[in-house]
């Protein structure tokens, strides 16, 4: 009984001596994020991840998740993306968590949607998909307001049109694989689908 009381002891002592070395993971530095962000990403995205070319995502406000993973599979090829993979690969993971983290404490701009007449379709669309084609409400990942959920889907709101057709696009066409759940939803859509939501979401807000 007293051995068994020791060995208790033992283990016990020992599993809090290791707990007490792990560390928490470190969290994000905003200033090296910035920092990074001002040296290697301002030319494309503007020092702050606003609203810069429409060929370009605007950053701010967005997940943080999201945007290390995107930035981790630009590194490793599984995002496809000549110039991208060139910015991601001298990125340690740890400069990817900062410059996320940084683009994410941004408050992100309202943007507007461009076309009147195809506005209409593509609420329905992201509101209650196509249901005679099986595609999904894009509400349902995104969120109604397009805020999405971190780690698992982008921030959509105010995005530019332009960007999120062209990745719509590549999703259909199998040049973007990087969610087999994104390139099955685009798969089924035509080019004037895929135009109004995209125009629609520069909106949503």
């Amino acid at each position: 009984m007293k051995n068994a009381a020791l060995l208790l002891t033992g283990l016990f002592l020992a599993a809090a001596a290791h707990a007490s070395e792990t560390k928490a993971p470190a969290k994000p530095d905003l200033a090296k994020g910035q920092a990074l962000s001002t040296q290697v990403c301002a030319a494309c995205h503007t020092a702050d991840g606003s609203r810069g070319s429409p060929a370009n995502p605007i950053l701010q406000g967005q997940h943080a998740e999201y945007l290390a993973k995107q930035l981790t599979e630009f590194k490793e090829g599984k995002r496809a993306n000549p110039i991208m993979s060139g910015m991601a690969a001298p990125l340690s993971p740890e400069d990817m968590k900062n410059v996320a983290a940084f683009y994410a404490s941004k408050q992100a701009k309202p943007g507007f949607a461009k076309d009147k007449a195809l506005v209409a379709l593509g609420e329905k669309i992201y509101r209650g998909g196509i249901a005679d084609r099986n595609i999904p409400a894009c509400a349902g990942c995104h969120s109604p307001s397009g805020a999405g959920i971190p780690a698992q889907y982008p921030r959509l709101s105010g995005q530019h049109s332009d960007y999120t057709e062209a990745q719509l696009n590549a999703f259909r066409a199998g040049t973007r694989q990087n969610s087999a759940q994104m390139t099955g939803v685009a798969a089924k859509m035509n080019d004037r689908e895929i135009k109004a939501v995209s125009d629609y979401i520069a909106g949503l807000r």
